[in-house]
């Protein structure tokens, strides 16, 4: 059963900027600014740096966790910062955590592809288009995730086959649905 936190999700699929090395070393971005995801929210430029100062000066870190699941910690993020492309995280998944280790075979097989923060919102405006800007955010967690929201940062395999594109496609059309269905 999973604890029902209120925080809200993003979801951002692994690109050319992420990299994992040795099985359990991860690093890339789990947040991108300026692009529009399915759920119509754009993350601006410096909306997290109020919530990693507030973090540094209390000495608590982000956590990683499995598909949102706070019962679920599978890792440490060494690292979380911001910079001009976005939310940059680097950490490591523990070998000691059978889920960690799940976690590894899954991203190295390519079965998921996605990272997804946890946050409250701060501060967001509506634009004319209708579009929530998300102007500050409570950052809490990056999971490891296998349905991404922000579908143009992608798995940065250079060969991509029909296939997994297909794939993809069907896990943003399943996705899609289930935003809807959670907004009924």
């Amino acid at each position: 059963m999973q604890i029902e936190t209120g925080l809200e999700r993003k979801f951002c699929r692994f690109d050319d900027d992420l990299t994992v090395t040795d099985g359990t070393r991860i690093e890339g971005y789990a947040s991108y600014f300026g692009r529009k995801d399915r759920g119509g929210d754009v993350v601006e430029r410096g909306a997290y740096s109020g919530s990693l100062r507030r973090l540094a000066e209390e000495g608590r870190r982000i956590k990683m966790l499995w598909q949102h699941d706070p019962a679920q910690p599978i890792g440490v993020w060494d690292e979380v910062r911001e910079d001009d492309k976005g939310l940059y995280v680097k950490g490591r998944l523990l070998d000691g955590i059978e889920r960690a280790r799940e976690a590894a075979t899954l991203i190295a097989a390519q079965a998921i592809d996605g990272l997804s923060i946890g946050y409250r919102t701060v501060k967001a405006v509506k634009d004319d288009k209708g579009q929530r800007l998300l102007k500050e955010l409570e950052l809490w967690e990056v999971s490891l995730v296998t349905f991404p929201m922000l579908p143009s940062a992608r798995v940065g395999a250079k060969d991509d086959t029909l296939v997994s594109d297909t794939l993809r496609e069907l896990a943003a059309a399943l996705e899609d649905a289930r935003q809807e269905i959670a907004q009924m």
